[in-house]
C-alpha cells in the first residue's frame, strides 16, 4: 500500500509570492504545490496538504506557533505514515527542536524543510527539498523529528542554519548527519533513534519566560541585571566564550547572575562556538559560573537550548528540577549522558 504523508505548510520562503516587490507568505499553497509535483514526479507517497490559517514569516515565529503546529501533527498522527513540515528557514531549527521535545516517544518520521528560493521562481531549490523530504517521510526507519535540506538529513534538535544565501544553508556542526540524499537515500541507521511510545506533550508556552544573552567583551552588568529583572522570566540562556567561559573578573556581572539564580531563575550556559561542548570547570572563568549554580549546557545548540528550556518550564519543571532535566539528553539533543531509547 502506498504510504500517506501529511504536508503541513506553515509559511516561509518556499510559498512566498511577490507583493509590491517584496516577498510575503502566499495562500493557496496546496494547489500550487500539487501543480509542481505533477510536473516533476509521479513516484511519491500519497499526500494531503494542510495550511495554517495564519501563515508565518518565520522571522515572526513565537513559541505559541509551536503549539499550533504540534496540535495539527498530533490530531493527524494515526492517519499518516509520516509528516513534512514546510517552514521558513530563519527559525526552522528552533521549531525542529521544539517539536522534537513535544513529540516525545515519536514513532514516525517528521521532516522539516523549506527553501532559499520561492517555489514560483525558476531557479527554486524548493522541489528538490520537498520531493526528498516526502520520500524520507514515507520511510518507517525514521522515528524522530529531522530537518532535511540540500542533501543533508539532520537531527532536528542538532540542526543549525549556517548560511544566509547559499542553498546548502543547514548543517549539524556538532553532531553527525543522519543521512544523505544523493542518487540513493543513504541513512545512518546506527545513529537514528529507535521508535518510541508516543507520550506527546503540547503545553501552552509563555513567550516571556525565557531570554538569551550573548556575552561580549565589556558587556555591562546592568544589561544582565535588566534582563534578569524581567517580571515573567524563569530562565536565561547565556552564550559564553569557548568551553563555557565568562568574564569572572567582572564581579558585578557574576554577582548579577548569582542573584538571579538565588531568585529561582535558571541560567543555562551554551557556547558561542559551533563545535565542542561546555566544560564549565575547565577554566577559572568557567568555574566561577559553576560555583554560583549556572547550568552547563553540554553541546546543546542555542536553538535546542532555547526550545528545551521553554518546554521544560511549560511542562512544570521548577528551579529545583530544571538543572538535572536540562543536562539529561532528550530526543537525542546532546551526548552528555549516554541513554537508550527515544526519550
Amino acid at each position: 500500500m502506498t504510504p500517506r504523508v501529511l504536508v503541513l505548510y506553515t509559511g516561509g520562503t518556499i510559498g512566498m509570492v511577490s507583493s509590491n516587490g517584496i516577498y510575503v507568505p502566499g495562500p493557496d499553497f496546496s494547489a500550487r504545490l500539487a501543480r509542481h509535483l505533477r510536473e516533476r514526479c509521479n513516484e511519491l507517497p500519497q499526500i494531503d496538504v494542510v495550511e495554517l490559517d495564519q501563515l508565518i514569516d518565520s522571522a515572526n515565529l513565537t513559541p505559541e506557533n509551536w503549539t499550533t503546529m504540534a496540535r495539527v501533527l498530533v490530531e493527524n498522527w494515526d492517519h499518516y505514515e509520516g509528516f513534512v513540515v514546510l517552514h521558513g528557514t530563519d527559525t526552522m531549527a528552533f521549531t525542529a527542536s521544539a517539536l522534537s521535545y513535544m513529540l516525545k516517544g515519536c514513532n514516525k518520521p517528521v521532516i522539516l524543510t523549506g527553501s532559499q528560493i520561492p517555489l514560483e521562481r525558476s531557479r527554486t531549490d524548493a522541489m528538490d527539498n520537498v520531493i526528498t523530504s516526502l520520500a524520507l517521510a514515507a520511510l518507517p526507519a525514521i522515528s524522530e523529528v529531522c530537518l532535511y535540506f540540500r542533501g543533508n538529513l539532520l537531527r532536528g534538535n542538532r540542526a543549525r542554519k549556517l548560511k544566509t544565501s547559499e542553498l546548502d544553508a543547514f548543517d549539524s556542526p556538532n553532531a553527525p548527519r543522519l543521512g544523505q540524499g544523493g542518487i540513493d537515500l543513504d541513512l545512518r541507521h546506527d545513529l537514528l533513534l529507535p521508535p518510541g511510545k508516543p507520550d506527546f506533550q503540547i503545553p501552552t508556552f509563555n513567550p516571556r519566560s525565557v531570554a538569551a544573552l550573548t556575552l561580549y567583551p565589556g558587556m555591562p552588568a546592568a544589561l544582565v541585571e535588566a534582563t534578569l529583572a524581567l517580571p515573567e522570566l524563569k530562565g536565561l540562556i547565556i552564550h559564553t566564550y569557548g568551553a563555557g567561559n565568562a568574564p569572572d573578573a567582572d564581579t558585578s556581572l557574576v554577582r548579577a547572575l548569582a542573584q538571579g539564580i538565588e531568585r529561582g531563575i535558571a541560567v543555562l550556559n551554551v557556547s558561542q562556538c559551533l563545535q565542542g561542548r561546555v566544560a564549565q570547570k575547565a577554566y577559572a572563568s568557567g568555574a566561577a559560573l559553576d560555583r554560583i549554580g549556572v547550568i552547563p549546557g553540554a553541546n546543546l545548540t542555542p536553538e535546542a537550548a532555547f526550545a528545551k528550556l521553554h518546554f521544560l518550564l511549560a511542562t512544570g519543571y521548577s528551579s529545583d528540577s530544571l538543572p538535572k532535566a536540562l543536562q539529561h539528553p532528550l530526543s537525542g539533543d546532546s551526548d552528555q549522558i549516554t541513554t537508550g531509547g527515544n526519550g
